[in-house]
């Protein structure tokens, strides 16, 4: 059995209470402060972290509100507790999706002539605009085989990583965010994804004076990409879909690139510097 399935076993067969206790310590809450934001009882609180009293229905998902659990997280606390699950997963091309669907293309191709792509939580692409292939071109094809994941593609030794300028800024800023993916999910899956990109070689940190100038004020973390039309300059936003109830959709972003220079958008635009 995989590393990442064996703790994703253990963590499904957990009980209700080992379940509670871990996201409270996860989200560095006491008893009093957890029991006091879901107006309930010290003690009630601590009878059903101990299994001695199971939580009805409205119960869990208040507590689970609280602690800001994830939905897929929350079904989990759900069955755990004896109830059924709340809230359902379905594929992005479901019929029931499809107005979901057609926004995230209707996003995507909004975008061009700028590069955009939907990714899932464990940073699978979904899907891209026609302006992400161009910047793919020697990237070893198995990184490109099958499921493409944006943490390989971009830090892998033989993926983005090598043209990439600034790749000691922009892997520290893509561990930061995947490490607080982790706090929030307890994702098994994400805890792997960061194993294997800590085994990659770290790049030295390089200040040339190019690259020291910030014109972002530490605000961005931009990505600086060599290109045949020459250095690229983009800096990303994300998108997710607000209050959704199905757990597709709660786990899918939209990263859009954004031009950080005159220079990279006359490249993308198809116009010479």
């Amino acid at each position: 059995m995989s590393t990442a399935r064996a703790r994703t076993t253990a963590h499904k067969a957990a009980s209700f209470g080992d379940l509670l206790r871990d996201w409270r310590q996860r989200r560095r809450l006491s008893q009093l402060a957890l029991a006091s934001e879901a107006e309930i009882s010290t003690r009630h609180l601590s009878f059903m972290e101990t299994g001695r009293a199971m939580p009805s229905r409205t119960m869990v998902l208040r507590l689970a509100e609280q602690l800001e659990v994830p939905l897929r997280e929350r079904n989990e606390l759900l069955v755990a507790a004896g109830h059924a699950p709340e809230f359902v997963e379905r594929r992005l091309d479901d019929p029931a999706l499809g107005p979901a669907r057609r926004a995230v293309d209707l996003v995507l191709k909004a975008h061009e002539p700028f590069p955009a792509i939907a990714l899932d939580r464990h940073w699978t692409i979904i899907a891209t605009n026609e302006a992400v292939a161009p910047l793919l071109e020697g990237v070893a094809p198995h990184l490109l085989a099958g499921a493409i994941n944006v943490m390989r593609l971009s830090l892998h030794p033989e993926g983005l990583a090598p043209r990439i300028l600034n790749l000691a800024e922009v892997r520290a800023h893509l561990l930061d965010r995947l490490r607080r993916q982790i706090d929030m999910s307890a994702d098994p899956v994400l805890i792997d994804l960061m194993a294997e990109v800590k085994s990659w070689p770290a790049p030295i940190h390089i200040a040339t004076a190019a690259l020291a100038h910030d014109p972002y004020g530490g605000l961005v973390v931009p990505v600086k990409l060599a290109s045949p039309a020459g250095p690229l300059t983009l800096f990303s936003t994300t998108t997710v879909f607000g209050s959704p109830l199905d757990i597709t959709l709660a786990e899918l972003a939209i990263e859009t690139f954004f031009p950080g220079d005159e220079a990279t958008a006359r490249a993308f635009r198809g116009q010479r510097p």
